[in-house]
């Protein structure tokens, strides 16, 4: 595989009525991945007990494989992240690894977690919910605006941490505005100023080439379902061995203090199949071409956003190192500033023009973002901007 675009999307199932410029959301799971998956749930309702019981987990029984099936794809895993196997558990997706973190913590009345206003909404509720049983507190820090150089982004979160802040929750690359921040540097400045760190990496598997115990992160959770093409929900906790006595799946059953890896392995009856055939989709990546794959994803999103910021008379200022495989460029004044304002014009484009694309409420204003995966190219682009055209 080396032609990137529309020559790809046989690859994927997607409809070929509709320009799909919305890969950054649940993900799109590539046909090579399916039928993986396929394959390992075939395997399982041929012998179910065996499979769940001895084969993917050693929960009870005796063992048939050396090590167990989840441990295999988290070995496998750990080699396209940049992390040991036994440091990475599997979650739904990188909320409910951000739970699994807030949830484990010794919480006392007072304690702070900093989040930014960039930062994904379902995770500062789950702050908000754990520590309101305690008397703590979620703090919101307002990044810069315009948020488009990564220096101004960096200081303004590492000077928030104060005295009571416990725990900052930082993001890899931001959902709504796709600002790819410069993790390590932020990680450093935090936890020099007495800040645990939390990842939120849901946008990086996949989007941005990864070394896990390099970014120095008190834990680092991500989705793999996204950029990673894996199927849907498949998600990833990395936790190092220092950090990981104590930290609990939000889920307790029979794997409880059993041990970090084998209590997230055993919650319970689960299908287990997006998480063993989850380096499926990193083996497809890397025939897909790896940094020549991102390379092209970067360009169409670029180029794209810039095209299009043009053509609808607004301004995409962004640092390019702030760019990965997705762009958000603002909307002009006049298309409203609500997420009601937003959703109107999200479902025109793509009811009446065929273009699935986010629009955004950010900042008192809307805003487009764009995906690009393999399959997309700048006809889809130009597609896109002529709706906007029509539609603005």
């Amino acid at each position: 595989m080396s032609a990137y675009g529309h020559a790809l999307l046989a690859e994927w199932p997607l409809d070929p009525s509709i320009t799909y410029l919305n890969h950054g959301t649940v993900g799109v799971v590539p046909r090579r991945v399916r039928a993986a998956q396929d394959a390992i749930r075939d395997a399982i309702e041929r012998q179910p007990a065996r499979h769940l019981f001895r084969d993917t987990t050693h929960a009870e029984g005796r063992a048939v494989t050396p090590r167990p099936g989840m441990r295999v794809a988290a070995d496998a895993l750990g080699g396209f992240m940049g992390a040991r196997g036994d440091d990475l558990v599997w979650v739904d997706n990188a909320t409910s690894g951000v739970n699994a973190v807030l949830r484990s913590l010794d919480w006392r009345e007072g304690d702070e977690v900093l989040v930014t206003d960039h930062g994904y909404g379902a995770i500062a509720l789950a702050a908000r919910g754990v520590l309101r049983a305690f008397g703590g507190v979620v703090r919101e820090v307002a990044l810069p605006d315009p948020a488009n150089e990564p220096g101004p982004i960096v200081d303004a979160i590492a000077t928030a941490v104060g005295p009571r802040t416990r725990l900052a929750i930082v993001d890899h690359v931001t959902s709504g505005s796709a600002l790819v921040l410069p993790i390590a540097e932020l990680v450093a400045r935090c936890r020099a100023r007495g800040a645990a760190v939390l990842v939120d990496g849901a946008h990086a598997p996949g989007a941005l080439p990864l070394g896990l115990e390099a970014t120095g992160a008190d834990w680092y959770t991500g989705n793999l379902h996204k950029w990673a093409l894996a199927p849907r929900s498949c998600g990833v906790l990395w936790t190092p061995a220092a950090r990981q006595a104590g930290l609990h799946p939000t889920v307790l059953s029979w794997g409880l203090d059993t041990g970090y890896t084998a209590e997230f392995d055993w919650v319970g009856t689960r299908d287990p199949s997006p998480w063993l055939a989850a380096p499926e989709g990193f083996r497809m990546i890397d025939a897909l071409g790896g940094d020549a794959l991102r390379a092209h994803n970067h360009a169409v999103a670029w180029h794209g956003a810039r095209s299009i910021a043009k053509r609808i008379g607004t301004r995409f200022e962004v640092a390019e190192s702030m760019v990965g495989c997705m762009a958000t460029l603002p909307l002009p004044g006049r298309c409203g500033s609500t997420r009601e304002d937003g959703a109107r014009l999200r479902d025109a484009l793509l009811f009446d023009h065929r273009v699935e694309v986010p629009v955004i409420a950010l900042g008192g204003r809307l805003w487009l973002r764009l995906s690009a995966q393999a399959y997309n190219d700048e006809a889809d682009i130009a597609t896109l901007a002529d709706a906007l055209a029509v539609l603005l």
